[in-house]
């Protein structure tokens, strides 16, 4: 009977041995492959048509392609009009889809909208875990900007797309000449804090693959997000989700919800650091626009009003995915900042 209880015993130790193992996994390069050219005017990059879940979502005249920024590492770009260029980066777990209804708003005879999608989300390459860094984004996203051979751009950055957007421009800090500033934080910490009770807990290794990748998904929260709980219906949350589960590897959220800093020691701070220190050095125009119902960066406004003292501020009803709320605020905020920049070179 003890053998029997033993053997038992250590089949279930294996077996959940087996399972840390398997769910842990660091996950693997999947590369999108596009199909066909699109040609600008500093050159051709690789054509990636999108499918008809995506399409649908925005206008014809949109251009969607790839831009590979190291060996198999390609971030898809979403890009419409033509004009002065406007660099608006999403976060987690979205896509550059999130800006689509601001872009609608927007004079796309006048302005040049460049939407990347962060590495790992969307139809961008998803990566092992292990690779999504702070200084890595930076880098891939500074990579698309250069790239693109742009020479001036207003940012707008929400979310991951702060830090990771603004971060870029860190690395070409001559490119940045107005800011739309989202939700988001650009601040390292000074002492140990977590950001939300869920990041608190996603970063024990085990139990945030538990919650993120086995019980649950992040996607089919996003509502509980916002300040409006159908303000992103199914085929939306669809249009993030769909792309990122079917290629196999989904660790990007968990990854950079792991990258978010939670005291001086974490690895993302030195970065923040330069970032925080960039921010803070910075003279151009500039608009906050927060989104007030926002349950993880709402509180943070009084900071970014620090970083930002002359900024005007729109506080909305909008939750953490803003964009999908209040796009016409936005919107207006980005003219306005525009309209302080002198004669563009491009």
């Amino acid at each position: 009977m003890k053998k029997i209880f033993f053997l038992i015993l250590m089949t279930i130790v294996v077996s959940v041995i087996v399972f840390a193992v398997v769910i842990t996994r660091d996950g693997k390069l999947v590369t999108p492959k596009g199909q066909g050219i699109v040609t600008l005017k500093v050159g051709q990059f690789e054509a990636f048509p999108l499918p008809d879940y995506a399409a649908k979502h925005i206008t014809g005249d949109y251009k969607s392609y790839l831009v590979e920024v190291e060996p198999g590492i390609k971030v898809h770009v979403l890009e419409v009009g033509s004009g002065y260029p406007v660099f608006l980066q999403h976060g987690n777990p979205t896509s550059g889809f999130l800006y689509r209804k601001v872009a609608a708003e927007l004079p796309t005879d006048r302005l040049r909208l460049i939407m990347p999608t962060l590495v790992g989300f969307g139809f961008s390459s998803k990566i092992p875990a292990s690779r999504h860094t702070l200084e890595n984004h930076m880098r891939w996203i500074n990579s698309v900007l250069v790239q693109l051979k742009l020479t001036e751009l207003v940012y707008v950055g929400q979310d991951w797309g702060g830090p990771i957007g603004m971060g870029a421009l860190t690395l070409s800090p001559d490119l940045l000449k107005g800011a739309v500033l989202l939700n988001t934080g650009f601040n390292a910490p000074t002492e140990k804090i977590d950001i939300s009770r869920a990041h608190a807990a996603v970063k024990t290794p085990i139990v945030g693959e538990l919650i993120l990748e086995v019980f649950g998904s992040i996607f089919k929260h996003l509502n509980e997000f916002q300040g409006d709980s159908g303000s992103i219906p199914d085929d939306v949350i669809d249009l993030y989700e769909r792309p990122v589960l079917e290629s196999g590897n989904g660790k990007a959220p968990l990854a950079t919800m792991r990258m978010v800093t939670d005291g001086p020691d974490h690895p993302s701070t030195p970065a923040m650091r330069t970032i925080e220190q960039y921010v803070q050095g910075l003279n151009i125009p500039a608009e906050i626009v927060w989104g007030m119902n926002d349950p993880i960066l709402g509180r943070l406004l009084p900071k970014m009003k620090e970083n930002f003292p002359k900024a005007p501020v729109t506080e909305t009803k909008g939750g953490h995915f803003l964009q999908e709320q209040v796009p016409t605020q936005i919107a207006a905020a980005v003219l306005r900042v525009l309209d302080q920049i002198p004669t563009p070179k491009q």
